[in-house]
């Protein structure tokens, strides 16, 4: 499998969160643009309240949001917020300082589609991001050739690529352990008397089991530690604390509404 930018695109497949207008990146079709710095650089990110993250993130991503798997290939993603369309760490355009980044949104606006026809991986950009101007500050191209800012994004594609199939087969692990079970995120609110209302359901999302992994042999348990799988498991489950900090964050911005309106 290689990859490459494309003069014949071939047939692409693939939808992919966030990319309104993906083109494979061509000197003929880009070879006038550049890149321009933005105001908001993760405007984009402001609208979903659910990112992707690889394995690999697991770690890093347990410091700001809880990490869970989601859908049937039980995708894992990070939890930016309680509501659909509503990032709580995204305010106009920029992360909260204190909040790991995923390497999926860093990407952005470059991505790697399949070449079906000739089985290969081409790099493509999202043509519609507000980065790519003709004449930008840093150029796609140097005359018929890709810039050294491109070569960078291909090699940082190219590792996202190897993590995403790492993740796959760590999710595959998982399940052939059967070790994934169904979870709810859930808030229960305080009446004004000071009584507790009624549980209200946030979420539902796949996690993996503390007890099935406590009934897993010895020795397997030894295998997920020696390869690295079991340091991930501990981090996932480790981030669940976080719907308590998106609860909290939700519940702050709520009360802060009235005073900024």
């Amino acid at each position: 499998m290689t990859d490459t930018t494309a003069q014949d695109a071939g047939n692409l497949a693939g939808n992919v969160l966030f990319y309104s207008q993906p083109e494979p990146l061509s000197v003929e079709a880009h070879g006038k643009l550049g890149v321009t710095s933005v105001e908001k650089p993760y405007a984009f990110v402001g609208q979903t309240n659910i990112v992707p993250v690889t394995v690999t993130e697991f770690a890093p991503a347990a410091l700001s949001y809880p990490v869970i798997f989601v859908g049937e290939t039980k995708q894992p993603v990070v939890a930016m917020g309680l509501n659909a369309n509503d990032n709580l760490f995204v305010t106009d355009g920029e992360f909260r300082a204190d909040a790991y980044i995923p390497a999926y949104a860093r990407r952005y606006p470059f991505v790697f589609a399949n070449d079906d026809v000739q089985q290969r991986l081409i790099l493509c950009i999202d043509r519609a991001a507000p980065y790519f101007v003709e004449g930008g500050d840093t150029p796609l191209f140097e005359g018929n050739e890709p810039s050294a800012y491109v070569k960078n994004a291909m090699e940082f594609c190219n590792n996202f690529e190897q993590e995403r199939l790492r993740t796959e087969s760590f999710v595959k692990l998982l399940t052939e352990l059967d070790l994934f079970e169904v979870r709810e995120a859930t808030f229960t609110p305080r009446n004004a008397d000071g009584s507790l209302g009624t549980v209200q359901k946030l979420a539902e999302y796949f996690a993996v089991s503390e007890d099935k992994l406590k009934k897993l042999p010895a020795k397997k348990l030894v295998e997920l530690r020696d390869n690295g799988a079991l340091g991930q498991i501990y981090a996932h489950l480790v981030s669940l604390a976080g719907w308590d900090r998106l609860i909290a964050m939700a519940l702050t911005r709520a009360n802060a509404a009235p005073a900024n309106a």
